[in-house]
């Protein structure tokens, strides 16, 4: 069975979760501070640390790096009292594997540590751990190491705002409505959520409203007995059960049916349900986290999303950024992508030239993080080398050649229709009257469609009908 290292200063916890580990078969070396941990990790072989953050010598963080310096790269779990998703993500950004927020269960403790177990038996796994960069000087938040889920890793205002709400968000149980385009890493906020607040020992059940048939989308929440459907072969539980003591995580929830947002929401509002052909009365302690890619104000007025359901459910907003708006993320992810993919793939890539920077700067990502996880992958599937350069990028992306004299690449959401002469008088407004004229301007050229209008403008739906209305109140005009 395997060795586990834990690194814990208070002997009450150390004993219990040894306890716990040992109660599962494996053997475990305690040391009590960051100096003891990193000599008997060089001393005596381990499978796994587990690490206390907090350490009376020196932060868990610094002890990471030193074992990295000192050649050891072994799967850590972290073990933090700190509800901060900042440090959590921290320390997954600097090589571990998962973490657990104290005081956790026997259960949460072990499943976790034997997960960590198995996927850094996979190469893949052991790779990246070994090739985890040494970042314990950055002050930014970021995502896990692994592989597609650098979509948290970034220090734009924009992101760091969504840390800010995330952090405040994990310490109630009120309901969360994200909202933001494909692949700008709604799940991803949504698992975060979860996992830095009291329900963390809890299950993260995550339904795709936009996946599942109509038809069976009730029974996939509620879950239905034998006979009550064709095709229900026996009983069968929903999401609803699943979910119990934890989160359910409803995503694209603007694509579900009218009616069963009526069930939804007497679900929500009293924590009961019954499953499909059942008469039996359920309860469920459950907290709702939901997404959309849609503007589900939008989805209200036009008679797609009840209005009930839409302010029992829109307590705690949060806004997930275009990749087009996170300015020198773009950068930071890309080196990501490229650090992760490569180690996986076997390849040499170590940086990115400054053509290829530019371009990928410059390129308007509409697939937002995904599309640029994608685009690092196909560069490193189809080449070699030690620098990506321009003419590697996928054709898509590549289009944009850097200006001849080189310079630094200009900040995505930067007027990229500068006028080529000087601005003539008209310009010459107050800056809220140009925003206006540049808000009616967008919606006229777009058909409409305040959505294509809002990314062009670079701004949020929700901010163009804040600015428009204040516009009209102002001017004593109708609102539209």
């Amino acid at each position: 069975m395997a060795q586990i290292l834990m690194v814990e200063d208070s002997p009450t916890n150390a004993a219990l979760y040894a306890a716990f580990l040992e109660d599962a078969g494996y053997t475990v070396l305690h040391a009590d501070t960051g100096k003891q941990a990193l000599k008997t990790a060089e001393d005596e072989n381990h499978d796994l640390m587990l690490l206390d953050l907090q350490l009376p010598d020196m932060d868990g963080l610094a002890l990471l790096s030193k074992m990295r310096e000192s050649g050891i790269v072994k799967p850590v779990v972290v073990l933090t009292g700190n509800g901060s998703v900042r440090v959590a993500v921290d320390a997954m950004r600097d090589g571990a594997m998962d973490f657990l927020m104290k005081p956790c269960s026997s259960e949460k403790l072990t499943e976790t540590v034997a997960s960590a177990l198995e996927r850094y038996s996979q190469p893949e796994q052991r790779a990246a751990a070994a090739d985890a960069p040494d970042n314990k000087d950055t002050k930014q938040p970021a995502g896990s190491a692994k592989a597609g889920q650098s979509g948290f890793l970034g220090n734009s205002s924009a992101m760091r705002n969504v840390f800010s709400l995330i952090e405040a968000a994990a310490k109630s149980d009120a309901s969360v409505f994200i909202t933001g385009e494909s692949g700008t890493g709604k799940e991803l906020c949504a698992q975060a959520i979860h996992k830095s607040g009291a329900r963390h020992n809890g299950p993260f059940v995550p339904l795709n409203c936009a996946a599942i048939p109509r038809e069976l989308m009730e029974s996939e929440i509620f879950g239905h007995r034998k006979g009550s459907f064709t095709g229900a072969v026996g009983d069968r539980e929903g999401a609803a059960a699943y979910a119990d003591g934890g989160t359910l995580f409803l995503d694209e929830l603007c694509e579900m049916d009218l009616d069963l947002q009526a069930k939804l929401l007497r679900f929500i509002q009293t924590g009961s349900y019954k499953r499909v052909g059942d008469e039996t009365e359920r309860r469920t302690d459950i907290r709702f986290v939901c997404a959309t890619n849609r503007d589900p104000l939008i989805e209200v007025r036009e008679g797609r999303f009840r209005e009930d359901l839409y302010y029992r459910l829109y307590v705690v907003p949060i806004q997930m950024p275009p990749l087009r708006e996170r300015g020198r993320d773009i950068q930071s992810l890309a080196e990501r992508f490229l650090q992760d993919f490569s180690a996986i793939e076997g390849k040499q890539f170590t940086q990115f030239g400054p053509d290829a920077l530019y371009a990928l700067q410059n390129h308007p990502w509409p697939g937002n993080v995904r599309e640029l996880e994608n685009a690092v992958r196909n560069i490193v599937v189809l080449h070699d080398g030690e620098e990506v350069t321009r003419e590697m990028l996928p054709p898509t992306v590549g289009s944009a050649s850097m200006p001849a004299g080189g310079g630094a690449a200009p900040a995505p959401g930067a007027a990229s229709l500068a006028p080529s002469t000087p601005p003539t008088d008209w310009l010459v407004r107050p800056i809220e009257e140009l925003e206006i004229m540049a808000i009616d301007a967008a919606i006229e050229k777009f058909n409409g469609n305040i959505s294509r209008a809002s990314r062009e403008l670079g701004i949020s739906t929700s901010s163009i009908y804040r600015k428009k209305k204040a516009w009209d109140e102002k001017n004593g005009t109708p609102s539209a």
